[in-house]
């Protein structure tokens, strides 16, 4: 949703709304923040009668910060690096992770009897059920990230890698002991009676497939294929199984993410259609509108602020339903931008407004050279998330100039 926001302009808004979660984290709350919070600032009193009875799902510590460093990425704003902020950042990884994990193996733990109190899965109804879920390992490992991140951004080197070795174990430990070689598939959940639970019936799929794709927790290579595979094969790419499995809306609108992140667009187009259609039910859910025009935005369009600053990625995931795509009025920094894409081939980027910015325009599948405002330049090869080779060169764009990249002159 914050990308979303992003994309139409609202990033204050967005920061106003993560400060108030950041600086409710407290430890009589265990650590915890508020879980829904109203207009007038106070914690929504369906979710919290006290600081020892509330809602909460364990992911959501770490889903905070990972969403202020994308949104850190997107604006650049050192807002994001105050003391209220950084308090957050530093107990969520510290003393929150402490709290939690009972048994000190460095994952957060939900014991039978705290019914919703420190649910350890974004999948409510097994709150009784789960000790350990994979999307509560795969957002912690996306917050230890952010988290080595944003202290290697302030000069803090130390802490910076010791979070990126504890993100990398966490990983580690996920691919060798969550992964079913029998089933060719990762588990679902540590059960609270202390085994691996291959599947768990009352699951939208958040918890073994979608969220350890959307954080990129998997291992590149056959195991996130797999994976890939089957949340494909549980949509079946037709229109009724889609609106079938859009049932729990709310979480199914990471799909078109997490599908276009990998490279796989026909599924991408598939479901943001889907989450599009009038007939949805729930379409009117917040988290299905401001995730469509983000999917929009970063998957079919490709638009990302890079970890270097001053630097925007294009990569376009046109299908044949589309044949053209265009963004005008994007706030990334502090410059203003446009990107058009055209079926063609060819990717057109305005700096509206701002200092000279870099822009990494890249296009799928390989080639030697590309074509920059009509002129042949040499081109670079990478591999990206999911294996799809992608062509890519690095210009600068002057403020208030367009330039057109393309994979043969004229488009």
């Amino acid at each position: 949703m914050s990308s979303g926001a992003q994309l139409l302009g609202l990033g204050a808004r967005t920061r106003n709304m993560l400060r108030q979660f950041a600086q409710h984290i407290s430890v009589s709350k265990k650590w915890c923040t508020w879980w829904e919070i109203t207009k007038d600032g106070k914690p929504a009193p369906v979710d919290y009668k006290n600081d020892h009875d509330f809602w909460y799902d364990l992911p959501a510590n770490f889903d905070i910060l990972d969403a202020c460093y994308r949104q850190w990425l997107w604006t650049r704003n050192d807002g994001y690096l105050d003391e209220a902020f950084l308090n957050f950042y530093r107990q969520t990884v510290t003393d929150y992770v402490r709290e939690w994990d009972h048994d000190h193996d460095g994952l957060l733990d939900h014991l039978p009897g705290y019914g919703h109190m420190g649910i350890a899965t974004y999948d409510e109804d097994l709150q009784d059920d789960v000790l350990v879920g994979a999307d509560l390992i795969a957002a912690q490992y996306a917050a230890y990230r952010a988290y080595a991140a944003f202290e290697r951004a302030r000069n803090q080197q130390d802490f910076a890698d010791q979070f990126t070795a504890k993100a990398e174990a966490l990983r580690s430990l996920y691919n060798h002991k969550w992964w079913d070689a029998s089933r060719n598939r990762f588990y679902a959940a540590l059960g609270e009676d202390g085994k691996f639970h291959p599947d768990l019936k009352e699951s939208t799929g958040r918890s073994d497939i979608e969220l350890p794709l959307y954080y990129g927790l998997t291992d590149d290579g056959p195991k996130t294929k797999a994976s890939l595979d089957e949340l494909e094969k549980r949509l079946h790419l037709d229109e009724a199984a889609i609106h079938g499995i859009i049932g729990g809306v709310e979480g199914q609108t990471y799909l078109p993410d997490i599908v276009y992140k990998y490279g796989r667009s026909a599924s991408g187009y598939a479901v943001l259609v889907a989450l599009m259609d009038p007939a949805l039910k729930r379409r009117e859910y917040p988290e299905v509108s401001f995730t469509v025009i983000g999917n929009l935005g970063t998957g079919l369009m490709g638009v990302r602020p890079s970890s270097d600053s001053g630097m925007v990625e294009t990569y376009p995931q046109l299908t044949g339903e589309t044949r053209w795509a265009a963004l005008h009025h994007v706030p990334v920094g502090d410059n203003v931008i446009s990107v058009r894409h055209s079926r063609s081939g060819e990717t057109s980027f305005s700096n509206e407004s701002g200092p000279q910015i870099g822009w990494r325009a890249s296009f799928p599948g390989k080639a030697d050279a590309l074509f920059i405002d009509s002129k042949l330049v040499a081109a670079e090869n990478a591999v990206r998330l999911g294996g799809a080779v992608e062509t890519w060169h690095a210009v600068q764009v002057k403020s208030g100039e367009t330039r057109v990249a393309s994979l043969r002159s004229g488009g």
